[in-house]
């Protein structure tokens, strides 16, 4: 599966990132590789967890894009 992530720099300079379709599911790091290295482990265990409690998995719905504004 392939879920969209949004990376958040905070005034610290950690990169926050976090699962729209995944309500819940969040990891940080402290640069872009490694805050997408511990987003990959926090998925598969947020599905995992989602697995053991019987609970459905949301599909990867959410979709992004960039506009221009003037």
């Amino acid at each position: 599966m392939k879920y969209l992530v949004i990376f958040n720099k905070d005034e610290n300079g950690t990169i926050w990132v976090e699962v729209p379709d995944l309500p819940g599911c969040f990891s940080s790091g402290d640069t872009i590789d490694e805050a997408k290295k511990n987003v990959v482990e926090a998925i598969e265990l947020h599905i995992e967890g989602l697995r053991e409690e019987g609970r459905p998995i949301p599909a990867p719905e959410t979709q992004a894009d960039f506009v221009m504004v003037a």
